[in-house]
């Protein structure tokens, strides 16, 4: 090869190798924003779409580390007319106390599974948040009366 093909390679080559660090470094710098964030979304199968405040715990860090390598999506089935329950399929540190749930709380049972509630209930579990501006009737009509897939994003 010739010296000027040989430069415009190189020249090529530094150029792409800039463009992929920058993008990288974009990609690395949105996913610590999202992190920082206390908010994620919830699309539940069938339109719509939620965010939800979470609470500061270990159990929320931990839930934003996994979320921040990609969306989780939770197959949920209905228990007792009041929740929404299915395995997040990882665990997560407990921060279990004695916890009396509204519409649109979201828990974590037994370090592994994640509930939506609509319904109240009281008993020893660990709060990751609550669902924004959602009531029980929009929660109810969005969630659905049997089986519902709900995926979690970093907002």
């Amino acid at each position: 090869m010739d010296r000027p093909v040989m430069a415009t390679i190189l020249m090529l080559s530094v150029f792409v190798a800039t463009v992929q660090a920058q993008q990288a470094t974009f990609t690395n710098n949105q996913n610590k924003t999202n992190m920082e964030s206390n908010t994620i979304r919830l699309i539940i199968e069938g339109g719509s779409t939620f965010t939800a405040t979470l609470v500061d715990n270990s159990s929320t860090q931990a839930l934003k580390e996994h979320l921040a390598n990609g969306n989780i999506t939770v197959e949920m089935e209905d228990y007792a007319n009041m929740e929404k329950v299915g395995s997040l399929g990882i665990s997560l540190p407990r921060n279990d106390r004695q916890t009396t749930t509204g519409p649109g709380d979201l828990i974590l049972y037994q370090g592994h599974n994640f509930v939506i509630y609509y319904d109240t209930n009281s008993w020893n579990f660990t709060r990751l948040g609550k669902i924004d501006n959602a009531t029980q009737a929009e929660l109810k009509a969005a969630l659905g009366k049997g089986d519902v897939k709900v995926t979690l994003s970093l907002e």
